[in-house]
């Protein structure tokens, strides 16, 4: 852990390094979606984000934990599922499994912990009553307001005019003491299919107060870092520190991490825009392999334009990865020349998890490494080389293209027999059996050679 890792802080504004509360360990909670809908691309940024920056840290030497919550209990579920005639613990149950599945399609792994809004209403009652017990919060008509009033530090995270931090809460205004204030317990409407009892009254818990309750409740105070989408800086982060520093008198995490959004033209990818391309389609057409490289493309903080183009330009770069690890071999030493390459990514990497600079690194050691192979050289594909693919969710390259089995070479010589035979039938029920294994055949200027199909 002798490198120094720095992270832009959005709570600052400055470049800040990771300086981790216990040492040799990182606690990261990133913000998941709310499951009233099957998750899109751009919910899945996120994800990606903080899957591989827990990757590079690990590669760094830390111990980390990574939580990412999923949102069960929200007026948006209510809604869908009264549209959908089911219960709403029914379709937040489905969305969720849903959920889990098409992110399970990145094959990045899982978080270490993923808590449901719907099992944490202990923590969540026992910190809004802590709000109420310190004057920070009141109860009115059932419903439990955040006095914005008392915490005098309210805005440092968006640095938005008083006046101008609206809520999106306006059906309730009439109850407020003041129109920024915010909710942080509903009571129980006709309709609503889901309540707790609690001891201001029957009800269910608002937004912003489920992430502040669930982060204390598994990584504790002062964690290392918070995540999510720059949509959520207002209000829903800003939110979450007002009600923490005021209830514990202590901050609620060292720094936050925020990604952009992907972006439709000029407007971001939204359920609630209509312009979305849900992630289990966008896998299905594009692969897996190819989305990920989408999203490493460009840097975390900046927003991305979502095209058929990028995916088509993200699917060509990993082809050429599949290329050179099928050129380069295991078998052969790795070279000593690729360690200036690997330094330089890993340092790319500390330097706000810039991975467009990262990926330069790699493309300028396969560049050489081509070039060495076009003279006859022998390259191998080693410990460096993997460090830098794993760490971006793509080593899975190399293991395909070093794995080919005697079983699709087999299949592959038998097509190829059958072509020159113009026995078309069997290259056809050949070709068949070769993406059933996972494999397509490509002709090249050295013959036909099996690549791997699209994961």
């Amino acid at each position: 852990m002798s490198r120094d890792i720095r992270i832009q802080d959005t709570l600052t504004g400055e470049e800040r390094p990771l300086e981790p509360r216990d040492p040799g360990k990182v606690g990261i909670y990133a913000c998941g979606p709310t499951v009233y809908a099957p998750v899109h691309v751009g919910n899945a940024r996120p994800y990606v984000v903080f899957s591989l920056f827990k990757r590079f840290l690990e590669h760094e030497g830390y111990d980390v934990t990574f939580v990412a919550n999923v949102t069960d209990v929200n007026d948006k579920i209510y809604d869908a599922a009264r549209a959908a005639g089911v219960p709403s613990e029914q379709l937040a149950r489905e969305m969720t499994a849903r959920y889990r599945s098409d992110t399970d399609g990145l094959k990045l792994g899982r978080p270490d912990a993923e808590p449901l809004a719907s099992e944490t209403i202990a923590p969540i009652i026992e910190l809004i009553g802590d709000l109420i017990d310190s004057g920070h919060a009141y109860v009115a008509g059932g419903d439990v307001y955040f006095d914005v009033g008392a915490f005098p530090e309210y805005g440092r995270l968006s640095n938005r005019p008083r006046e101008e931090m609206q809520q999106g809460e306006d059906d309730a205004t009439s109850l407020k003491h003041h129109p920024q204030d915010f909710a942080l317990w509903k009571a129980h409407k006709e309709g609503e299919d889901t309540a707790w009892d609690a001891p201001w009254g029957r009800g269910r818990p608002g937004w912003h107060i489920e992430c502040s309750a669930m982060a204390e409740d598994i990584l504790g105070l002062d964690f290392d870092v918070h995540g999510g989408g720059s949509d959520l800086i207002f209000p829903h982060h800003e939110n979450e520190i007002a009600q923490t520093e005021a209830a514990r008198n202590e901050q609620l995490a060292r720094l936050w991490m925020h990604n952009g959004m992907l972006q439709f033209g000029d407007e971001k990818m939204s359920k609630s825009v209509g312009n979305i391309r849900t992630l289990s389609g966008a896998l299905d057409e594009f692969g897996r392999d190819a989305l990920v490289m989408y999203f490493v493309q460009g840097h975390y903080r900046q927003p991305i334009d979502f095209s058929e183009q990028a995916l088509q330009a993200a699917a060509r770069a990993v082809q050429r990865l599949r290329d050179f690890g099928r050129r380069s071999s295991p078998a052969h030493p790795e070279p000593e020349a690729i360690g200036p390459y690997h330094e330089r990514f890993f340092e790319a990497l500390a330097d706000d998890f810039n991975t467009p600079a990262a990926l330069a690194a790699l493309w300028d050691w396969v560049n050489e490494g081509n070039r060495r192979l076009d003279a006859g050289e022998e390259v191998g594909a080693g410990e460096k080389l993997r460090e830098m693919l794993w760490t971006l969710g793509l080593d899975n390259l190399l293991e395909a293209d070093g794995a080919v089995d005697e079983e699709a070479q087999r299949l592959m010589e038998e097509r190829e027999a059958a072509r020159a035979a113009k026995d078309f039938a069997t290259a056809d029920a050949r070709r068949d059996q070769l993406a059933e294994l996972g494999w397509q055949v490509r002709d090249t200027p050295q013959g036909p050679q099996l690549v791997p199909l699209k994961t």
